[in-house]
């Protein structure tokens, strides 16, 4: 079985308080993305980056001073345009989930996991290092093309980092 792991496809992320045009741009890649790991019978996994109302007071938040993703908001929802369905959404406090590769480790024979999403240089880097260290042997992938940072440069930056560490990079 493969893997999808769409990351933090949220409205703030897109169009919201921290939104950018390339985020805007890969909704399509990760639509159909998910779109192909459904038919082929594969599983598909959320996550949200969520923080409470006193994300400012947080060693984030002071680093980042911008509210976003504030549990229960219009922010911090999952795109309309991308169909959760029935799969599971992993809400996780931090740039990483060490919970993310306990629920896929759950699930029989995985082949590939492969991550797509936002932002490539935080969230996206963050929980692929996490899963290779969990889940050594299994290949870890990163569509390019379905995922956008912060900057153009800080996601080839991104890229570079996660290639080093035995991470596939596709669709560059």
């Amino acid at each position: 079985m493969k893997v999808l792991v769409v990351v933090d496809m949220q409205n703030d992320f897109i169009d919201g308080a921290l939104g950018t045009e390339e985020a805007v741009q890969i909704i399509p890649a990760v639509q159909k993305k998910i779109a192909e790991y459904r038919k082929n019978g594969d599983a598909v996994f959320f996550t949200r980056d969520t923080h409470s109302t006193d994300y400012l007071n947080t060693q984030e938040g002071k680093n980042l001073p911008v509210v976003h993703c504030v549990k229960d908001t219009e922010g911090w929802q999952i795109c309309d345009k991308l169909d959760v369905g029935e799969c599971p959404v992993i809400d996780k406090p931090s740039f990483g989930s060490l919970e993310l590769p306990e629920k896929i480790g759950l699930l029989k024979a995985v082949e590939q996991i492969e991550l797509c999403g936002l932002c490539t240089d935080i969230c996206v880097i963050s929980n692929a290092l996490i899963i290779k260290a969990n889940m050594p042997e299994v290949p870890v992938v990163v569509d390019a093309a379905a995922c956008a940072g912060v900057t153009p440069e800080s996601h080839r930056n991104a890229l570079n980092a996660m290639k080093m560490c035995q991470i596939k990079i596709i669709n560059e």
